[in-house]
């Protein structure tokens, strides 16, 4: 497989440019465009992955007309897009959302329904996780008796910060705190299961909410392995990390590397781009049921 450069669009608009996605302002709306590019200990590596951001988009879109939740996504469809005449829209077909502009929650709405990541090495040392008092002889990876709710910062550089949930009511209001809380897990839930009863295990995932016309609708990706962490149900073992739907062969391979962490990351090999392309796709085709396809 020839590996793909990562997206430029040359749009002639403003732009804000993240680790993965480019977002285009037009005005009453957004374009969030998925690039292939992938990151791995706060470093964005120097060729991406093909196809990524299309599996991103797609995936959500799919999801979107799933969950029964308000939502920002307005069409995926490049003849949609309200851009000016002569921009090429050929390299935003399948990794675009033209979507409704939000005022952003300043908070990550981050529910956990197996015990993984930054909250099994907090539990490890305080039996605590984002501060919440969890049960005595969990292991890594066992399944919560019911999912928690452990909101983050957003941090413009390095890892977001969890914080406990009166710190969130602090910062945008005990009232929507509530709100984003119960109808974040409540997302979580409805996705959990629907995966489950295909063979993935959401473990955990990150929500975004905005607000528009006084209304909190759910924006930006949602339940993709790059916001939520994707277990094969069928491997799963409590007492152990768990094999992955998402950037599993990019860390395994830069922590061999030699790679100090504190520099510019060496190019990914061809064999590590294509294991973890067909990781990504194999999610998106086992929670959709359906073939991989962006046209």
């Amino acid at each position: 497989m020839t590996r793909q450069p990562l997206l430029e669009t040359h749009l002639p608009l403003p732009v804000r440019r993240g680790k993965v996605r480019d977002v285009y302002d037009l005005g009453e709306t957004l374009l969030l465009v998925a690039s292939d590019r992938i990151s791995a200990f706060d470093y964005v590596m120097p060729n991406g992955i093909p196809d990524k951001g299309r599996v991103l988009t797609q995936l959500s879109a799919w999801w979107f007309a799933q969950l029964g939740e308000s939502h920002h996504l307005l069409s995926t469809d490049i003849k949609d897009f309200p851009l000016p005449a002569g921009i090429d829209r050929e390299p935003l077909a399948g990794r675009t959302m033209w979507v409704k502009k939000t005022v952003v929650a300043p908070v990550e709405c981050v529910v956990r329904g197996y015990l993984s990541g930054s909250g099994w090495k907090e539990y490890q040392k305080q039996g605590t996780v984002c501060g919440l008092r969890l049960p005595a002889g969990l292991r890594e990876s066992s399944q919560l008796a019911e999912p928690i709710f452990t909101p983050a910062t957003k941090e413009e550089n390095g890892h977001d910060i969890n914080i406990p949930f009166e710190r969130m009511a602090e910062i945008v209001g005990s009232d929507v705190a509530s709100e984003l809380r119960r109808r974040s897990v409540g997302v979580y839930n409805r996705g959990a299961a629907l995966a489950r009863d295909r063979g993935i295990i959401i473990a955990d995932t990150k929500f975004e909410w905005g607000q528009t016309g006084g209304a909190w609708i759910i924006i930006d990706e949602v339940l993709t392995p790059d916001s939520s962490r994707f277990w094969p149900a069928d491997q799963y073992q409590a007492g152990r990390g768990q094999a992955s739907y998402d950037k599993q062969f990019v860390r395994d391979w830069l922590e061999t590397s030699g790679w100090d962490k504190n520099s510019p990351p060496p190019e990914l090999p061809e064999d590590i781009v294509e294991k973890t392309r067909d990781k990504y796709i194999e999610a998106y085709e086992r929670i959709t049921g359906k073939p991989f396809a962006w046209r």
